[in-house]
């Protein structure tokens, strides 16, 4: 796996909580983590898991998406400029044109997020504007959403089509075993893990849509 561009997701959560004026500690204690892990994870030297990843970007009131956006944040800023139409799209471009947002994203550009537990983030496509993330994941052998085990919750609602490896999936009270060729659909405020107890990766394409702007 050969990323295109490895997204600073530790300066882009700094980013976010400075402009919302939350302190180190008071981001932390929202979360329910150390702050010396909120600040490992600012500085790169960490990782986040999903679920902690998730459990920050709805504190800050930030959309996952937009981890993968530093410059976007810089031009939906800009005067005369409104996010979601085409002159924020072209703004978009102008600010970084080598950049890949579609229509064609090719197996070799796609943006990558490395996360705690073995789990891998890759962005297959982006329409500025659209709350909806676009993602090829794949949780490795002992791979899960959640170090701890806890289930987690976030806004919008889930699409999953696994197409190689089995996953497992808690959801609420349930637990489901996914295998290739299998689909799942939910609302994400619904108590949810996903696991890989196998011995080969597990990989499927997934949609989360009406994420938190």
């Amino acid at each position: 796996m050969s990323p295109a561009v490895v997204p600073p997701v530790g300066a882009r959560i700094r980013q976010a909580r400075l402009e919302r004026g939350t302190s180190l500690r008071a981001l932390a204690r929202e979360v329910g983590v150390s702050p010396s892990l909120v600040s490992q994870i600012e500085t790169g030297k960490s990782q986040p898991s999903v679920s902690t990843l998730y459990a920050i970007t709805t504190a800050l009131g930030i959309s996952v998406e937009s981890l993968f956006d530093m410059r976007e944040s810089a031009v939906a800023s800009s005067p005369g400029v409104s996010p979601g139409t085409v002159p924020h799209a072209l703004a978009i471009l102008a600010a970084e044109p080598g950049r890949r947002i579609g229509p064609l994203v090719g197996a070799g550009g796609r943006e990558t997020l490395e996360l705690d537990s073995g789990v891998v983030w890759e962005r297959l496509g982006r329409v500025p504007g659209a709350e909806t993330d676009f993602l090829l994941v794949t949780y490795r052998p002992g791979g899960s959403s959640s170090g701890s085990g806890a289930l987690m919750r976030h806004p919008g609602t889930e699409y999953g089509y696994l197409t190689s490896g089995e996953l497992v999936l808690t959801l609420g009270f349930e637990e489901y075993t996914l295998r290739p060729g299998d689909s799942v659909c939910f609302e994400s405020t619904t108590p949810h893990r996903y696991r890989n107890d196998g011995e080969v990766p597990a990989v499927g394409v997934w949609f989360v849509s009406g994420d938190v702007q």
